[in-house]
């Protein structure tokens, strides 16, 4: 895809070293979305956290778990935390989690920004320096089908990206459903993308040992099992 899509934290490519981490991390997230209800056809962020583990080939027992669990209506109860924070070179990274402990998640958190050159930051520190965006994407489809059934649903984007035969959408948080509905009007089943990120609105250049010690900040957040979502701003 183009670069702000390789900018996301689960990239395409990237996902296969890590595949049991990552059902491990959307298990969670289905789980504690579904535990106020867990019909998607009711809540409609299960329904998209659902979408989304689909696009990373979740497989169903994985997803089914998880719902079942939330159904029991026992297990452990999780806060959604962000921590936000400043890599080498005055870098912006967001770290999204899920935790049953914010003392040791935070203590984790702060000790990956140490130990690479980097601090943790207060509430709203980096946010102003992205944007929440919504990615709806399909293969199969050309870009005039897409913006004519957008234009059907009268859905507004910011941008549209087009690599082979995948036709990827970035639209603003209230267009997001009505992208993939339209999406929907052309047969598209299953999306290839279909999920709510942290795009920055500019970019940052960083080689040599701020390269160095940048990747591997982000390396060790990922790794922590409570961080579901790292974002940032490095090219």
């Amino acid at each position: 895809m183009g670069r702000k899509w390789n900018n996301i934290k689960y990239g395409k490519a990237a996902k296969d070293a890590s595949r049991s981490k990552i059902y491990a991390k959307f298990g969670l997230e289905i789980y504690v979305a579904a535990k106020s209800e867990p019909d998607p056809e009711i809540n409609r962020s299960l329904a998209m956290v659902i979408d989304k583990a689909k696009t990373y080939k979740v497989p169903r027992d994985i997803i089914d778990r998880a719902l079942d669990k939330a159904r029991g209506g026992k297990g452990e109860n999780y806060d959604q935390v962000r921590y936000e924070g400043y890599g080498p070179n005055g870098s912006a990274i967001i770290v999204d989690c899920l935790t049953n402990n914010i003392n040791r998640t935070v203590s984790e958190v702060r000790a990956a920004f140490s130990k690479h050159g980097g601090s943790l930051g207060v509430n709203g520190s980096v946010t102003f320096m992205f944007e929440q965006t919504g990615l709806v994407g399909a293969a199969n489809v050309t870009e005039d089908q897409v913006l004519e059934a957008l234009m059907n649903k009268e859905c507004d984007v910011n941008d549209i990206e087009v690599e082979d035969d995948n036709v990827l959408v970035y639209t603003t948080i209230e267009n997001f459903n009505l992208a993939q509905e339209a999406f929907k009007t052309l047969g598209i089943e299953e999306f290839t993308t279909c999920e709510i990120s942290m795009l920055p609105i500019t970019h940052i250049s960083l080689s040599g040992d701020a390269l160095d010690k940048f990747e591997r900040l982000v390396e060790t957040l990922d790794e922590l099992d409570d961080v579901q979502n790292v974002y940032h701003n490095v090219e």
